[in-house]
Order: structure tokens, then sequence, then C-alpha cells
């Protein structure tokens, strides 16, 4: 934190009157949490496990976009509350198990936001959203070749082309990142009119198949992944 401030007063440009000290205020709900799971805390929460609470974090997530979208300040005090309770909560039942603490959580994120933003921390330029995302593009392929290193030294276990996508996306949330990521390594087509193309070709493939067939299913589920890609070249939010 000294660090970060430094770099700020330095250029005396940020305000701040903005940053904001949580410290207390985290803690003590870290000591709730924590408390609740201990012998004399509460019974439901001692049961709970990763996997028994998994989906709530989905649900509360979904709950604060719903006030995003409806831009109601309020509740999303409350529900990012909700959702800052997941965080915590799992990363308690991580501590018990001795897998990893909160510590450990808010440690590599903010290594992981300061290795991404070497335009603010570090010595690179950028003008423009353009060109900071041409710098994450190369941090992530600087991340990329030392998890190779370490997989190559047995230090890791090897990571396919979509292991990092979630399979608890919303379906087409996750076509989009499957595409993307297709075509990052050059499963791509030139223009959008190409892919338009494909769609007219899923679609004559759709018919084709027999009403009510899985082959009809299968079908389907190309055609609306190639619809999926016009988006992604549109720049359109396909979800």
């Amino acid at each position: 934190m000294a660090e970060h401030m430094a770099q700020q007063n330095a250029e005396g440009s940020r305000d701040l009157s903005t940053l904001v000290d949580a410290s207390a205020e985290l803690q003590h709900l870290v000591q709730t949490i924590w408390r609740l799971r201990q012998p004399d805390g509460c019974p439901w929460d001692r049961e709970q496990t990763h996997q028994s609470i998994g989906k709530n974090m989905i649900e509360e997530a979904y709950e604060a976009l719903d006030c995003i979208e409806a831009d109601d300040a309020a509740h999303l005090r409350e529900e990012l509350g909700d959702v800052l309770m997941q965080v915590v909560l799992h990363a308690q039942i991580a501590a018990d198990a001795d897998e990893f603490t909160l510590a450990d959580v808010a440690r590599d994120i903010d290594a992981k936001l300061i290795r991404r933003h070497p335009h603010v921390f570090g010595d690179a330029d950028a003008g423009s959203s353009d060109e900071v995302l041409k710098i994450w593009d190369e941090v992530k392929l600087a991340e990329k070749a030392a998890k190779d290193q370490a997989v190559a030294a047995g230090e890791a276990a090897p990571e396919g082309l979509l292991d990092d996508v979630p399979t608890h996306l919303p379906a087409l949330m996750q076509a989009q990142k499957v595409s993307r990521k297709a075509a990052a390594v050059g499963f791509e087509w030139d223009t959008v009119q190409d892919v338009w193309d494909e769609v007219a070709e899923e679609r004559a493939e759709f018919e084709a198949e027999a009403p009510g067939s899985p082959e009809r299913e299968m079908e389907f589920g190309d055609l609306l992944f190639a619809l999926v890609n016009v988006a992604r070249k549109e720049g359109i939010d396909a979800e």
C-alpha cells in the first residue's frame, strides 16, 4: 500500500480522497465468518463445503448484476456484500482445510493486477485502451511461457486450450469465450461476411436433418456457435 501511495503522490494527479481504508471492517467480517465456523458457532455454517455452497456464488453475482443494470446503488451495496461474504466464506473453508487463506487470495490478485498493468506500476506506456489490450496480451503470453516451463519441469500439470473456460457460465457466454480462444489459435474467419456464409451453411445443414432427431439438435448447436462468432466479430455480447 505504501508503495502504491508513493506512486500516486509522485504523480500528483490521483484523488486520494477516494482511497478507502476498509481494513478494520474487512477484518471484522473475516472474524465473523471464522466465528460462525467454530465448534460453538453455527451448525449450518460449520457443515458447508466449497461444493455445497458453490452455486450460491453464481446466484449472488447475478443478483448484484441485476442491481447494476437497474442502476440501483442502494441494493448494489447489499448484493456486493453478499458476494464478498461468499469470497470470505470460501476462503475460510479453505483455511480450515489448510488449503489457502484469504490473505493468499488478496496477495495473489494484487500481484496479478500489478503484473498485468506495467503501464501503471512499471515502465510500459499505454495511451489508449487498444494499447492496454496489447500489453495484456504480451503479459498473458509471458505468463503462459512461465506455466509451460513449470510443466516441463514437472512442477505443474499441463493445461488445455479451454481449461480456463468455466463450465458453469451461461451457454452463450461460454460459447463466446470458446470462440475467442479458438480465434486466438487460428480458427478464425477473415471477415464478418465469411462468418455469415458459415451461418448459411450451418442453417442448411440444420434444415436437412429430420425434425426431432439428435442430428438436427447437433446442427442447431453448430448454427448457434456460428452466430456467436458473428457477435464476436461485430463486438456484440452474445449473452
